[in-house]
């Protein structure tokens, strides 16, 4: 999980040009093992930017270095904030899909930003209550 967070923050710093902090991890289920002594290899890409906040999709792959055999093994979408010099959350550029897949990826990307906002807008309401 800490590499998923590492790969993740790496490509959303290559966007923002600046430090960033993680502010959410959707569901992390693994699908097949990792097992002691494979190669991991984690890809991480932006599928969705707000206005200081950017979701990355991170795909893992585990492979065994005897048989050379790769396994797919989850996905994780994160996401993190931009910060400033002092800390604070900073504007971050826009995204532009070059892609049908890239397309598809920020409308869903977008779909899974306003579930968060609405769980976020849900907790806030039952702590006022």
């Amino acid at each position: 999980m800490k590499l998923v967070d590492q790969a993740g923050a790496l490509a959303a710093m290559r966007h923002a040009q600046s430090q960033v902090v993680t502010v959410a991890i959707d569901q992390m289920t693994f699908h097949e093992p990792i097992r002691v002594g494979d190669v991991v290899r984690l890809d991480a890409s932006l599928t969705h930017v707000g206005r200081t906040s950017m979701e990355t999709r991170v795909d893992v792959v585990a492979e065994d270095p005897i048989s050379g055999s790769k396994t797919h093994t989850n996905t994780a979408y994160v996401v993190y904030v931009a910060l400033d010099q002092e800390g604070h959350p900073k504007p971050v550029p826009r995204l532009i899909a070059e892609s049908e897949l890239e397309k598809r990826r920020m409308a869903e990307g977008q779909e899974r930003q306003n579930y968060r906002l609405e769980q976020r807008n849900k907790d806030r309401h039952k702590v006022e209550m």
